[in-house]
């Protein structure tokens, strides 16, 4: 079963085209990671897909439920439904700087689910708890470490159990050291049958988690496969001249 089905999506910033009639599927459980140099409408794709950004054409469906058919937006109580099927990790955490680290995770399970208070304490708790971070609940965002922060971002997107989880490119602002902790769990994620869409410039992490590789440039996807055919042995020049000056590589 797809989960997630984009259909010639384009989307222009002025005279600029940054995603051109892109379509692509994820399969539920499957894990995807989308590569490609900067500026090459990764980022613009997941913020689309997320309704961060309106599309000029196309179609988008996740889990089911039709949020944009042929470039027209489903009502908006539908939309909020459908957005409430996916989370995002942005790269630079976006955590409320003034709530709690609990705070941060129980805060839209109380206004946006309606859970009550012991209700989403209790599952910020089991997130956290999976993080090895309980024991920073009662404390705030600067106390944390960036890869601290960002494991508290990805509990605070399970908090409200997405059946997509998308990640925009989670470990830019990290460390090389802090950035094990992340790839970590996702790893652990992936393992669980999580459906994930990662944006990652980690090119042996995606060869290593992801089952599908899609290689953007220009605002298309010129070249997909699985994970390691795609990275071991791409197929067109594009996609292995690329490859060969991310770090690590060649």
């Amino acid at each position: 079963m797809d989960v997630i089905k984009v259909e010639g999506v384009s989307k222009s910033f002025g005279d600029f085209p940054v995603l051109q009639r892109v379509s692509f599927t994820v399969a539920q459980g499957e894990v995807v990671a989308i590569i490609g140099p900067s500026g090459s409408g990764k980022s613009t794709l997941l913020r689309a897909i997320t309704h961060l950004e309106v599309i000029d054409q196309g179609s988008i469906t996740l889990a089911g439920s039709v949020m944009v058919q042929d470039g027209v937006y489903a009502p908006a109580a539908v939309l909020r439904r459908v957005c409430l099927k996916v989370g995002l990790v942005f790269q630079n955490f976006n955590l409320f700087p003034h709530f709690s680290v609990l705070r941060n995770i129980t805060e839209a399970q109380i206004h946006v689910l309606h859970r009550t208070k012991e209700e989403a304490e209790a599952r910020a708790r089991n997130l956290l708890e999976k993080m090895g971070l309980w024991e920073k609940a009662a404390t705030y965002p600067c106390t944390l470490s960036g890869g601290q922060q960002q494991r508290v971002s990805i509990a605070r997107a399970l908090a409200l159990d997405p059946e997509v989880l998308f990640f925009d490119e989670p470990t830019s602002a990290l460390d090389p050291e802090l950035t094990g902790e992340i790839l970590m769990v996702i790893r652990s994620l992936a393992a669980e049958k999580m459906t994930m869409v990662i944006v990652t410039h980690e090119i042996a992490f995606a060869r290593d988690v992801a089952d599908r590789v899609l290689f953007m440039d220009g605002g298309v996807f010129i070249e997909s496969g699985p994970a390691e055919d795609l990275i071991d042995h791409p197929q067109l020049e594009r996609t292995r001249t690329f490859l060969k000056r991310v770090k690590g590589l060649g």
